[in-house]
């Protein structure tokens, strides 16, 4: 008796520690902007809901376009440099205006604060500009969120954005796609055992089929113009494409943009010439942007 209770806590502690070391391994503590985004950029901090929500836009020319910025890092990662110089550079090559939410991150907090934040902000804003100015955007566990923000929206009959643009997104967090392990190989910059560790933060004892948590379950006759961008390099390609054809079973059509060889969310470095890809893709995302949303797109590949 006293052996299985040896081993029972033994394995409690592994987790606890596992838990531990998944926060420190993504954990940025705080963020820092670059100076050079404050001086050349219009930036705003407002509060929302006890939490910092960031307002980036151009000193010169406007456009009338909103983007509501969801960033990536597994839910428990803050803001990075390489994150603002991708946002001034959205700013600057299209005059869009740029909200910024630091939300609730794992493991202090878990989902159910994240949507207590990111949903009330989203209804502020389509409350104050409408949507059909309103962009929704998202990378990695971001372009998750902007995703089953958008299911959860459309269910309480709220307007959806007009256009949804999701980066490199994580969709299923089971990470139970047996292609996932045939992309790991090739994948330089996410790891299947690291990131279901932060699922455990994220998700806690809850079941990860909800699509709360798994937006790849979620209801999806509500949306439109949903764009995503997936590079073959990485481990969260797999779902991207079964998300397309769960789509399109239930009519719902994805414009969806494969590059291949690309790792994840390799657009967002698109200054590093060195980052496969990572221009030719910032370059269609900013096409895309000036644009605007364009009915039944379908699939490309690069």
């Amino acid at each position: 008796m006293k052996k299985k209770n040896f081993i029972i806590l033994a394995i409690l502690c592994v987790l606890i520690l596992s838990i531990i070391g998944i926060y420190f391994y993504y954990k940025v503590p705080g963020f820092t902007i670059p100076a050079y985004v404050s001086v050349d950029y219009e930036l705003k901090k407002e509060s929302f809901g006890g939490r910092d929500v960031y307002i980036l836009s151009s000193k010169e020319a406007k456009s009338e376009k909103y983007i509501l910025y969801l960033h990536g890092g597994a839910y428990t990662t803050n803001l990075t440099a390489e994150y603002w110089d991708f946002f001034a550079g959205i700013v600057r090559d299209t005059g869009a205006m740029l909200i910024i939410p630091d939300y609730p991150l794992a493991p202090e907090y878990y989902y159910k604060d994240v949507f207590n934040m990111v949903s009330p902000l989203y209804e502020e804003i389509i409350e104050k500009i409408g949507a059909n100015n309103l962009i929704v955007m998202g990378d990695s566990a971001g372009g998750g969120l902007a995703l089953a923000l958008s299911e959860v929206e459309g269910e309480k009959g709220i307007e959806e954005p007009n256009q949804l643009i999701l980066i490199s997104p994580w969709l299923d967090l089971t990470m139970s796609n047996e292609k996932i392990m045939e992309v790991q190989p090739y994948d330089t910059k996410l790891n299947v055992d690291v990131l279901k560790l932060a699922v455990a933060g994220y998700a806690r004892e809850d079941d990860l089929s909800d699509y709360h948590i798994s937006p790849i379950n979620g209801p999806l006759q509500n949306l439109k113009n949903v764009v995503i961008y997936s590079g073959t390099y990485d481990i969260l390609n797999p779902d991207a494409k079964r998300f397309v054809e769960i789509a399109n079973e239930q009519g719902l059509n994805i414009d969806y943009r494969e590059y291949k060889e690309a790792q994840h969310v390799w657009l967002l470095y698109y200054q590093d010439e060195s980052v496969n890809m990572a221009k030719e893709g910032y370059d269609n995302l900013i096409q895309l942007l000036k644009e605007g949303a364009k009915e039944d797109e379908g699939t490309e590949s690069r």
